[in-house]
């Protein structure tokens, strides 16, 4: 049996989309189960053992209908007999009916519809949510497939090698991080401007960790977000930025997975790193962007080891979530203004003394 699974978009949704190869895998395990994704996303499906191959859609394929086509009819020949479109855009539906699979499953959409022949209806915002939305709807793809429910997995996983965590484990001696400290790593931007949780309520943040003793704190952030991150750091108080490993910084993504593998647990905003430090089982507390819907991507919450804070929880009044999704976003820096960290502060604190 072949399997293709396709997963256009950003990180977050390439590592949570792994969970279909893994329990297809475990259904089928002498398939082989091919995943395509774009180029920046590949790293977090290294390691993988149930993924025996993936393929990169390169831009200057999806900007070239002679070359668009010439992978189409390339993959066609790979005679796939499950094909899963998570994300369902353009090319992969071309994909997908050329392809001449037996199963083409994607979620509805009135039309797209005729390139598939299983089209799951999404849950609704307002469905109860066992995983979060984001799994959930993952897991409904896998329906048509009569996967035994009982033994379905949902938690998505990152694979580190054993060079992998030596490096980062080295890098931590380089930058004389104590053995005996708690590692709390802050996800400290989000992926754009309307994800980043205000920096001075984040520098706020950072103190309310800070106060907990014998331990140590890690910024996560990309070497082209290094003056936000200079701003964070230059507002918390002189006691809290010794605590602070400013330049602890992994090279790559690979490396930034080695490091968050040391990590206790990780705070801030949401996104792939969030996402990607559950992959690896570690505890999170999560800000959520006002625009965002926490019910999608507030995955395996518990209330303890995972917990995240939304500024509905605290005012829903200021959020008309009848609004188009677009309207709300534009006005996303004026809701964050009434997202005051103090809001949350207990939270924060329950969650550093159950989880270190």
């Amino acid at each position: 049996m072949k399997i293709l699974i396709i997963q256009q978009k950003r990180i977050g949704d390439v590592l949570i989309s792994t969970i279909l190869c893994n329990n297809l895998k475990k259904k089928h395990p002498n398939s082989t189960i091919d995943y395509m994704c774009y180029s920046n996303c590949t790293d977090v499906l290294i390691g993988n053992p149930n993924i025996d191959s993936v393929i990169v859609l390169e831009n200057k394929i999806r900007k070239s209908y002679l070359s668009l086509f010439n992978f189409i009819f390339k993959m066609r020949s790979n005679k796939y007999d499950i094909l899963i479109d998570v994300y369902g855009k353009l090319e992969t539906n071309l994909i997908t009916i050329f392809s001449g699979a037996d199963y083409k499953i994607s979620y509805y959409k009135w039309y797209s519809s005729l390139f598939y022949n299983h089209n799951m209806k999404r849950f609704e915002d307002t469905t109860e949510t066992k995983y979060g939305l984001a799994i959930d709807n993952r897991l409904l793809l896998l329906n048509p497939l009569n996967l035994d429910a009982d033994s379905i997995d949902p938690f998505p996983k990152l694979y580190v090698s054993k060079d992998e965590n030596d490096e980062a484990i080295a890098l931590l001696d380089k930058h004389k991080v104590k053995k005996d400290q708690k590692i709390v790593m802050i996800s400290l931007l989000g992926s754009e401007k309307s994800k980043t949780y205000p920096l001075e309520y984040m520098a706020k943040v950072v103190e309310y960790v800070a106060e907990n003793k014998n331990l140590t704190i890690l910024f996560n952030y990309f070497p082209n977000q290094i003056e936000d991150a200079q701003k964070v750091f230059n507002l918390c108080s002189k006691s809290t930025q010794e605590k602070i490993h400013f330049d602890l910084l992994g090279s790559n993504l690979r490396s930034f997975i080695g490091i968050m593998n040391q990590c206790d647990v990780i705070i801030g905003n949401d996104g792939g790193a969030i996402n990607m430090a559950k992959a690896l089982n570690k505890p999170s507390f999560t800000i959520f962007s006002p625009y965002v819907k926490k019910n999608d991507w507030a995955t395996f919450e518990d209330g303890l080891r995972n917990i995240s804070v939304h500024l509905n929880d605290f005012k829903p009044e200021l959020i008309d979530l009848n609004l188009p999704h677009k309207e709300i976003k534009n006005n996303f820096a004026q809701l964050y203004q009434q997202f005051n960290p103090e809001l949350f502060k207990d939270q924060i604190e329950f969650f550093i003394t159950k989880n270190l």
